[in-house]
C-alpha cells in the first residue's frame, strides 16, 4: 500500500466587505473553486434571510459577526449561503437535525473533483456520466445538493433514519435543479454501510461520507462545550449544539474510528463497483490505524487530502482497489 498527501496553495484574495464577516482576518484555507473564499456579503445574506440580522453580534475579537454559538443563527446563515451563492432557495429540515456548514462541505466535493480529474488528464469530469454515493446524507442532503450545483453529478444518497430520507425527499421536490439527479435509499441494516446499498451491477465513481464523530452523548456534549468556548470565550456547562444534530448524526458505537474500519472492511466486497471510496477523518491520530486497515484490505491506492476552514483542520482519506484510477 502506498500513501500520498496532496498540498494545496492558499490564494485567498480576501476583500473588505461592507460588514465584517466570520472569516474576516483569517487566511482562507478553502479550495480555489470554493464560492465562499471571500468574506460573506452579509448585506445580501440578510436581504435573503432578514431574520439573520437579529443574530449579528461582536465576536470575541470585537468585530461584527454571526452568533455562531446560536443554532438558529447558524441555520439561517447556511440557508442564506445556499440560497445566495448556490441558487438553492428552499432548504428546510427539522430543527433537531445537523446544520452543515456550507463552505467546508463544498470543499469535500471540490477535492473529489480533483481526485477524479487525475484520471482525465486534469479535466474535471462533469455531468451525469459521474455517479456518487453519499453515505449518511442526513436530513439536509447537503453533499448531493452541492455536487449537483457545482458539477451536475448524479447521486445515490443513503441514510439509516427514515425521517432524514423524508426530509431529503422534500428538499428535492422543492428545488427544481435537484429533480431526477438524486436517488434516495434507506439503509435498513444499521450495522452495514455498503451492504444492501450498492446493488449488483451498479457502479459508482466515488463514495463519500462524513462519519458520526462520537461514541457517546457525553463525548458529543464535551465536544460542543469546547467549540462554544472557542467561539465565545465563555465557559458553558450545558451548551446548545450550535450546529444541532440528532443521535444518528453525531453518535455511533465505537465512534468515528470503528465506523471507518467497518467502511474499509465492507468496501473490499464492492471493490469492482466503486472507483474511489472516501471519508472525512476528523483527527490526525486516527490515520495510522486507518492505513493499517487499508493495507489489510489490500487497497491498491491510498491518498490523504488535507482540508481546512478557518482554524479547523481535517482531511479526506481515499482508497481504491483498481490499479488504473
Amino acid at each position: 500500500m502506498s500513501s500520498s498527501k496532496k498540498t494545496h496553495t492558499n490564494q485567498s484574495g480576501v476583500k473588505n466587505p461592507r460588514h465584517d464577516s466570520a472569516s474576516s482576518g483569517l487566511k482562507s484555507k478553502l479550495h480555489a473553486r470554493n464560492r465562499n473564499r471571500e468574506p460573506y456579503d452579509l448585506d445580501a445574506l440578510i436581504e435573503l434571510k432578514p431574520g439573520l440580522k437579529a443574530h449579528l453580534k461582536p465576536n470575541k475579537y470585537g468585530t461584527t459577526s454571526v452568533d455562531f454559538a446560536n443554532p438558529k443563527a447558524v441555520k439561517l446563515l447556511n440557508q442564506a449561503l445556499l440560497g445566495f451563492y448556490y441558487g438553492i432557495p428552499n432548504w428546510e429540515f427539522p430543527e433537531a437535525n445537523l446544520v452543515p456548514p456550507i463552505p467546508g462541505r463544498a470543499d469535500y466535493l471540490h477535492y473529489l473533483a480533483d481526485l477524479l480529474a487525475e484520471s482525465t488528464n486534469g479535466k474535471i469530469p462533469q455531468g451525469k456520466e459521474i455517479k456518487g454515493l453519499d453515505i449518511g446524507t442526513g436530513a439536509s442532503l447537503i453533499y448531493p445538493i452541492l455536487g449537483v450545483v457545482e458539477y451536475d453529478w448524479d447521486f445515490v444518497a443513503t441514510d439509516i433514519d427514515p425521517n432524514s430520507i423524508a426530509s431529503a425527499a422534500k428538499i428535492i421536490e422543492n428545488n427544481t435543479i435537484l429533480n431526477s439527479k438524486i436517488e434516495l435509499l434507506l439503509q435498513e441494516t444499521k450495522e452495514s454501510i455498503f451492504k444492501n446499498v450498492i446493488k449488483p451491477g451498479e457502479a459508482f465513481d466515488f463514495s463519500m461520507c462524513n462519519p458520526p464523530f462520537h461514541a457517546t452523548r457525553d463525548a458529543a456534549t464535551k465536544g460542543t462545550r469546547r467549540k462554544v468556548n472557542n467561539l465565545t470565550g465563555n465557559q458553558q456547562s450545558t451548551p446548545d449544539l450550535n450546529f444541532s444534530g440528532n443521535q444518528n448524526e453525531l453518535i455511533t458505537p465505537g465512534g468515528e474510528p470503528k465506523f471507518i474500519k467497518t467502511m474499509i472492511r465492507e468496501s473490499k466486497a464492492f471493490a469492482k463497483q466503486c472507483r474511489w471510496f472516501t471519508t472525512l477523518v476528523s483527527r490526525q491520530d486516527y490515520l495510522k490505524d486507518i492505513y493499517k486497515h487499508l493495507k489489510r484490505a489490500e487497497a491498491t491506492s491510498v491518498k490523504t487530502i488535507p482540508m481546512g476552514t478557518g482554524n479547523k483542520i481535517s482531511r479526506i482519506v481515499a482508497w481504491s482497489f483498481t490499479e488504473n484510477t
